[in-house]
């Protein structure tokens, strides 16, 4: 089922969200209802505060770039990206790697907003699956960009809060008027 996806100010966008202790019926059903509900507005990542659930659970689908990364590890093990796919994730424990690189993002949460943002070329992060299981990937490239999004998205820091101080001040408008076109289609 495709889920509405909440705008900026909404408040939950803003929540330190709560760990998830198991794998319910009701956590797989999110998931699922999660991965539809990105890949319905062709987003490559979603995290549950972008649909009213304050719960640490992500999801992320690259498949359909496949050259996007140069290396994926999971369990220490060279992995084809596009077999784990679309990546179900909860309770990530985030790894940066020390070179950055700077790379346009945008968020389902603020539809026709797009900005530079610095971020870390490398990761390495240690989740909890469907299966209730510990996996540990390191990546790079868009897979990295798109776990450290919405991995902030789990603790309440939005895309915006990462842009620098300079695009922040022209920010200001254009997040007003949108808002603005946001509220009209509502």
């Amino acid at each position: 089922m495709v889920l509405p996806i909440v705008r900026y100010p909404e408040p939950v966008l803003r929540a330190k969200c709560r760990p998830v202790s198991q794998v319910t019926p009701e956590i797989r059903k999110l998931a699922d209802d999660m991965i539809e509900t990105m890949r319905d507005a062709n987003g490559v990542g979603l995290a549950a505060p972008q649909v009213a659930v304050d719960v640490q659970l992500a999801v992320i689908d690259c498949s359909h770039n496949p050259d996007c990364i140069t290396f994926l590890k999971v369990n220490g093990q060279p992995a084809e990206m596009v077999k784990h796919m679309p990546v179900v994730f909860m309770n990530p424990q985030l790894q940066l790697g020390s070179a950055k690189e700077t790379g346009e993002e945008g968020c389902l949460s603020f539809p026709g907003l797009r900005g530079d943002i610095r971020r870390s070329e490398t990761i390495t992060v240690t989740f909890m699956n469907l299966k209730g299981e510990t996996e540990t990937w390191e990546t790079d490239g868009l897979l990295a960009r798109a776990f450290q999004h919405e991995i902030d998205h789990l603790n309440g820091v939005l895309f915006i809060d990462r842009m620098s101080a300079a695009a922040k001040v022209g920010l200001k408008r254009k997040l007003a008027r949108l808002m603005a076109e946001w509220e009209e289609e509502d």
